[in-house]
């Protein structure tokens, strides 16, 4: 009987015992599998959060490009952001002459520059033996007459002093402004090359007073009227709309000047250029140069 009772407590026992262990594991089952699904659910809120926040963009490569301050920087800002979709930072180094943004262009500390025309650009490459071409003409800027002491050209008197670039293409695109002002009579066939020695009737006997191009809008008020280059009066305050006379649309120099890219002979298809000509003729850069210089700043594209 005692054995019985015994058999009977350690069956007892050994059953309980195992009902303890059940539950022991089925609740160490579940404590694991919550927390799978918790980890799950917080790897897949991290990949959400991901996607909504979008992938970090990857580093910009830099273009730096040099410009005379208006408007050609000013055109390049207004190309940053259409230039960074494109995966590039621009980095715009002003320049307030004509030649030093060609030899740092020339010795590879840029890698284009944003301020000459075509005629300027060939001229450089004749007289300095440099290498650079154009990657795309992006505008013309209309050359302007404006008042100095003067202010009419109806009003100039015999020997007024007129102050002109001092360089060759931009001093022939004066020249042919005046004449076609009436003002001088050329020789036959005058181009993009004349200079004052070519001009064969000066009927007010007008003084030429040549200057480098950028110190122009500073001598106005010493001379009776000047002829400037866009950029130049644009930056000096000057509006296409109080000149005095400005080139046609349909003249030689207004077809011939338009203001390029420049970059060094067998980059013009690189690809960070190909990039930043995109970016310059994009609608946004467009409606910025119309609704920014007001006729002083012409699109070519």
């Amino acid at each position: 009987m005692k054995k019985s009772i015994g058999i009977l407590a350690a069956a007892v026992f050994a059953a309980s015992a195992l009902v303890a262990c059940g539950g022991s594991g089925d609740t160490k089952a579940e404590e694991t599998t919550k927390a799978a699904e918790e980890t799950e659910a917080t790897e897949n809120k991290g990949e959400e959060t991901t996607k909504e926040a979008g992938e970090a963009p990857a580093e910009l490569k830099k273009i730096v490009v040099g410009a005379s301050p208006a408007p050609h920087a000013e055109i390049l800002r207004a190309a940053k952001d259409v230039l960074a979709k494109k995966g590039y930072e621009l980095e715009i180094l002003e320049y307030v002459d004509y030649i030093q943004p060609n030899l740092a262009l020339e010795s590879e500390d840029l890698d284009a520059n944003y301020f000459q025309h075509l005629p300027y650009l060939e001229s450089f490459n004749a007289e300095n033996g440099t290498k650079l071409v154009s990657a795309a003409a992006l505008h013309y800027e209309p050359f302007g007459i404006y008042a100095g002491k003067t202010t009419s050209l109806e009003a100039l008197s015999d020997g007024a002093r007129v102050a002109v670039p001092n360089d060759t293409s931009n001093e022939a695109r004066a020249l042919l402004l005046l004449e076609a002002q009436g003002l001088i009579k050329l020789k036959e066939g005058a181009d993009l090359t004349v200079t004052k020695n070519d001009i064969v009737e000066n009927p007010k006997n007008l003084d030429f007073y040549e200057v480098e191009a950028a110190q122009i809008p500073r001598v106005v008020e010493d001379v009776d009227i000047a002829v400037i280059n866009g950029n130049y009066a644009i930056e000096a305050g000057f509006k296409v709309s109080e000149a005095l006379a400005v080139e046609d649309s349909e003249s030689i120099a207004a077809t011939t000047y338009g203001n390029v890219i420049a970059v060094r002979e067998g980059h013009e298809k690189d690809e960070n250029i190909v990039a930043l000509v995109e970016a310059l003729t994009s609608d946004e850069v467009k409606a910025f140069m119309e609704s920014t210089y007001e006729g002083a700043v012409v699109p070519l594209f």
